[in-house]
């Protein structure tokens, strides 16, 4: 095999053996491998999304660290680059991130504009294979196996172009990994932030894993992580030297699966149709609460949330959890299961304030969620025979939605009748 490959910058073929320099161009940026032609497994994923999106839209924002995320008593979503350098990360309480960051912007997350671009960038990718396996709103495996004929390009070239055409029209970089595996293909993504490309090919996948430590692989945590270490697991190169029986015999499934990483093995097929198992919402306030009536307040707002995410996607559910989280950090889960699926804020809120009522008194809150799972196709909502007013107040909540379609969220005051009806 050669080592051709293609230019970022002007995307022209580059000859096996030629200088490092585009041809044609003259740029130094080229994707070169010796098994470029061969791969066909993808791993695309935005560069700190949120954050660009915000700096995006307000170039003001543009050399400041950014933060996305909510309260002082909230957790990082994600951060830009500017503020990773200070040590921030997704998922970190907001407090410790302002402490390494002062300096920080902090934007409120806007979930409606990342869900749009998010699709946006996904339809993109579903434009050059059918074989594309959504992970969160912003990554996605791609299996461009026989597209060859059908974009007159093997798959490095096809993704190149692919990784242009979100940049032109969105203005929002991605990176890639290549390889002929997933899990392969998500390390690579990483290795080249940000708009990068990266390839791991056959020949070397195994030189490239065994010096990684194992907290390298997703699903290692630093729980396992220590257990590992304690019998001297500490690199990739240790789980597979002590192969599948003994990582199974000292870890069970989680060994075994962590042995045949190591080894760069991974058959899990690309499947594009992976059912989503719930809708929910979720808050962090300021200050715990404890009053019920207080409480009610900042749930139905999140039951619209939810109510709204679910009449988008054509979908209901039949089960209604609300979560709690107590200023102990404690977290509370109570479930219920309705006659048949729903997909509105009403009920949502009605069966939400009824859990809520049983567990108010006993504890201050610090979050309060709602969500729906078992979920089905539809907006199947049974009349209710218990309660007559129900199909009136579907009836209302539906119109409100035409309205708020038509008009915006502010034409009508959400929810307020509805939330106060007995």
């Amino acid at each position: 095999m050669s080592d051709a490959g293609y230019c970022r910058a002007c995307l022209a073929p580059h000859p096996p053996g030629a200088d490092p320099v585009c041809q044609v161009c003259g740029s130094r940026k080229l994707l070169r491998h010796t098994e470029i032609g061969a791969l066909s497994i993808a791993h695309i994923d935005c560069d700190a999304f949120f954050a660009a999106i915000e700096k995006r839209d307000d170039p003001s924002l543009e050399d400041k660290p950014v933060i996305i995320g909510g309260r002082k008593r909230g957790v990082v979503a994600t951060a830009c680059y500017v503020a990773r350098i200070y040590g921030v990360r997704s998922a970190m309480p907001m407090f410790k991130a302002l402490k390494l960051c002062p300096e920080a912007v902090v934007v409120k997350p806007r979930g409606h504009v990342y869900a749009a671009e998010g699709l946006r960038i996904r339809e993109m990718m579903q434009d050059v294979t059918p074989m594309v396996e959504p992970l969160s709103i912003d990554e996605a495996f791609l299996d461009l196996s026989g597209t060859e004929r059908l974009h007159n390009a093997p798959p490095a070239l096809t993704l190149l172009r692919l990784q242009r055409r979100i940049l032109d029209e969105t203005g929002l970089t991605v990176s890639v990994g290549l390889s002929f595996n997933k899990f392969l293909a998500k390390t690579a993504s990483d290795l080249d932030k940000p708009y990068g490309f990266a390839v791991i090919g056959r020949a070397e996948a195994q030189a490239f894993l065994d010096p990684r430590p194992v907290q390298s692989v997703f699903g290692v945590g630093p729980a396992f992580a220590a257990s590992l270490a304690r019998g001297g697991v500490r690199t990739l190169a240790d789980a597979r030297r002590l192969g599948d029986a003994e990582m199974t015999k000292r870890h069970g499934e989680s060994g075994l699966r962590l042995s045949r990483l190591a080894r760069g093995e991974d058959h899990r097929q690309v499947t594009p149709d992976h059912e989503r198992k719930s809708v929910s919402a979720e808050t962090t306030f300021d200050a715990d609460i404890a009053d019920r009536s207080t409480l009610e307040d900042r749930l139905w707002p999140l039951c619209v949330k939810v109510a709204d995410r679910a009449k988008a996607k054509g979908i209901s559910g039949s089960v209604i959890t609300l979560k709690l989280k107590t200023a102990q950090f404690r977290t509370l889960t109570r479930r219920r299961t309705l006659g048949a699926p729903t997909q509105l804020a009403d009920t949502l809120f009605r069966e939400g304030r009824d859990m809520l009522g049983k567990e108010t008194g006993k504890h201050a809150y610090r979050l309060i969620g709602i969500g729906i799972s078992a979920l089905a196709e539809g907006a199947a909502d049974a009349v209710d025979l218990i309660d007559p007013a129900a199909g009136k107040r579907a009836a209302a909540e539906r119109a409100m939605d035409r309205a708020r379609a038509k008009f915006g969220d502010k034409a009508v005051v959400k929810g307020r009748a509805l939330r106060r009806g007995s």
